[in-house]
């Protein structure tokens, strides 16, 4: 397992501060200047499951309310809403300062069996036809200023590959259809629950760039402020993110300084395993003079 897989976890190895309330580590992950989406999404469902053992996660609903500050801990309470007998929701918020920096709700559903019918995963090609994370960046990190390149090549805890990657800085315009493989080692073993908030964390990630590839852009231009409003999930098969696992991800709308993202993950036997939605801000910022 490497560092960045063993942080990961540990991140989401929450501390019981009292009855219904946690405490989540607030740096490390994907990014260092500010909390990752995935990574409180993360660590809010794991503070539910904390006061739900005996059934698992069918879908989640979450708002970003502002900003998360990596320098400090997040605490997360937990509202018991209801213990029903097929169902239990959960209502969690997140705070930080004092405030809500973040909400979310989650229904949980006893196993049961029913009609299965699911969409096909497309053809994109096996996860080693294409080039890793570290070795793209690798690539373009003469482009980053020097100061920020060591945070740029650092190592990630979830192994990714982009189908037809697109240059970092100077994007054609592309359709905002796109898909990646990805996976992390150290989900290997892990139970059902943390299986769940290791894919939930992993949702997040390149998500909202589905909006932006019509458009001609990326964030590392600097022409578009860009952060995640909300978050839906739907869990619908066990998973283990040991294996890889296909994204395919499109956006069928922007406008309003909006865009609006999906996504469907399959394992690698074609399984249709959860399904995600997002809408992000996609502000253009005035160009600088």
């Amino acid at each position: 397992m490497t560092p960045a897989a063993e942080q990961l976890l540990k991140l989401l190895d929450i501390e019981q501060l009292e009855v219904d309330l946690f405490r989540g580590i607030g740096s490390g992950g994907e990014t260092s200047t500010r909390i990752f989406g995935g990574h409180v999404i993360a660590q809010a469902l794991m503070a539910a499951y904390r006061t739900v053992p005996d059934r698992l996660c069918h879908s989640l609903h979450a708002y970003f309310i502002r900003p998360g500050d990596p320098a400090i801990p997040v605490i997360y309470q937990v509202d018991r809403a209801r213990d029903g007998g097929s169902f239990t929701t959960r209502r969690v918020v997140a705070i930080q300062h004092g405030k809500q920096i973040f909400n979310l709700s989650a229904s949980f559903h006893i196993d049961e069996d029913g009609f299965e019918h699911q969409h096909p995963m497309p053809d994109v090609g096996a996860p080693e036809d294409w080039p890793d994370r570290p070795e793209l960046r690798a690539a373009q990190v003469d482009k980053i200023p020097e100061q920020y390149r060591a945070d740029f090549l650092r190592e990630r805890p979830i192994e990714l590959r982009e189908i037809a990657p697109r240059d970092f800085f100077t994007p054609d315009k592309a359709s905002d259809s796109n898909h990646l493989w990805f996976r992390m080692d150290g989900a290997t073993g892990q139970g059902a629950q943390m299986q769940h908030c290791l894919l939930a964390y992993a949702s997040d990630m390149n998500l909202l760039g589905s909006s932006l590839r019509p458009h001609g852009l990326t964030w590392f231009q600097g022409r578009v402020m860009s952060a995640s409003l909300d978050h839906a999930m739907w869990f619908h098969a066990p998973i283990n993110f040991a294996d890889w696992h296909l994204y395919d991800l499109d956006a069928p709308w922007t406008g309003g300084a909006r865009g609006f993202n999906r996504g469907k993950i399959f394992n690698q036997n074609g399984q249709l395993v959860a399904s995600v939605a997002q809408e992000g801000l996609m502000r253009l910022l005035a160009k600088k003079t």
